[in-house]
């Protein structure tokens, strides 16, 4: 299996300066690239310009500019034509399977903040026997950086990235490990509940609470927000300090609130993983619980449209992306492959309103959000209980009727 590990970087200030010219750099190959195929396709007789080629030409772009595309990684380089290659392959599948295509656009420097290396000793090498916490990682053209290590990298290297967010840098890596360590066996099983009431709860009857980070930050995020709109909308390398500081400000403020949904996720999925042998969970379609809903035309006034409910739908959308399911539910499958454990994924529907003791299905027995009550035998109970009770027991039968 493959496991990421990152670490936070420590370079001088001018190994600073080269990782954003490294940046800069393969982001400016990379909006040449996207210029190419859009010209291919408009003015010559739609053709498509393909990653093989595009990859081609790199020997000559690196000999015509030695100073900026000459001095990296030609891997590199070629990881950003990929990286290209997949953005449209992604449109295209859109465009076939019906959905909103979203066409590759043009990245500024500002947004283009990773840099892969697709192999270590190809333009950049891990330092596998650190001393201490500090170890190095090194990038050509740019030397030996420093690397607060927080824990060992198990297994054999196989990816190195360079990540910016705002002014930090960070080394990503993946390794693959050949036997991950498997946690001792519980024998137990749960199922798990998702809601914005709770943040779950499991089919014991415990609530996990639902911490909602970008609701508590709400006020700060809308200050800073107010204080950046004061200023003209401006390219990075035209902006004055005081612009420069309200963007760096509201860019720290959301990737806290990212940090910390993330430690809520991860801390929850291993005390599940820990905890539990299977665990069964919701299959959630979380886009389409997030869809904004359609306009309602009014028929008898042409132009005018009838309330549909999309500034309650929008609330509602806030606190689903608030509470982070699909992050989570993507560190538990995670850990669970890695600690050898068992994640199945079942149908929610109707699993709050199935009645767990006679198995009466009715939408009246769940008259509140948190009440159920079966109109049928007159079980009560708490209803995100009810339903982790369901998933568990629809969870056993599918990995009765599945055996591995």
């Amino acid at each position: 299996m493959i496991r990421a590990y990152k670490f936070l970087m420590r370079p001088t200030v001018r190994q600073t300066q080269a990782l954003g010219e490294m940046l800069r750099d393969h982001c400016a190959l990379y909006n040449g690239a996207l210029q190419e195929r859009r010209d291919a396709y408009r003015h010559a007789s739609k053709t498509s310009v393909k990653y093989g080629q595009q990859s081609a030409q790199l020997k000559d772009i690196r000999g015509f500019d030695p100073e900026r595309q000459g001095r990296w990684s030609f891997s590199s380089q070629q990881a950003t034509l990929r990286r290209l290659d997949k953005a449209f392959a992604a449109f295209f599948r859109r465009v076939t399977s019906g959905e909103t295509p979203g066409y590759p656009r043009f990245r500024g420097v500002s947004w283009f903040d990773t840099v892969e290396f697709p192999k270590d000793g190809d333009g950049v090498r891990w330092n596998s026997t650190p001393h201490g916490p500090i170890t190095r990682v090194r990038f050509q053209s740019v030397g030996h950086v420093r690397v607060n290590q927080h824990r060992p990298v198990v297994g054999k290297v196989k990816t190195v990235s360079v990540k910016r967010e705002g002014r930090q840098w960070f080394v990503v890596l993946t390794a693959e490990q050949t036997q991950p360590e498997q946690l001792p066996a519980t024998g137990s099983v749960v199922g798990i509940d998702l809601g914005l009431a709770h943040f779950l709860t499991d089919s014991n009857g415990e609530h996990v609470p639902n911490p909602r980070h970008a609701r508590r930050a709400a006020t700060k995020l809308q200050a800073a927000q107010q204080a950046l709109s004061r200023f003209p909308r401006r390219k990075a390398k035209d902006r004055t300090a005081n612009h420069q500081r309200a963007v760096e400000k509201v860019a720290a403020l959301h990737g806290k609130v990212r940090r910390q949904r993330l430690d809520h996720a991860h801390k929850t999925a291993l005390d599940l993983v820990r905890a539990h042998a299977v665990i069964a969970h919701e299959d959630l379609k979380i886009r389409n619980m997030a869809r904004s809903p359609a306009p309602k035309h009014d028929p008898d006034q042409e132009g005018v449209f009838l309330p549909n409910g999309a500034a309650a739908k929008a609330g509602l959308n806030r606190s689903i992306a608030d509470a982070g399911w699909g992050v989570f539910l993507t560190i538990l499958h995670a850990k669970a492959e890695s600690a050898g454990r068992e994640v199945i994924a079942v149908d929610p529907r109707n699993t709050s309103r199935r009645c767990p003791e006679c198995g009466h299905t009715e939408k009246e027995n769940r008259p509140t959000q948190e009440k159920f009550h079966c109109v049928a035998c007159d079980h009560t109970a708490h209803a995100d209980t009810v339903g982790a009770i369901n998933v568990l027991r629809a969870g056993l039968v599918r990995r009765d009727a599945n055996p591995a």
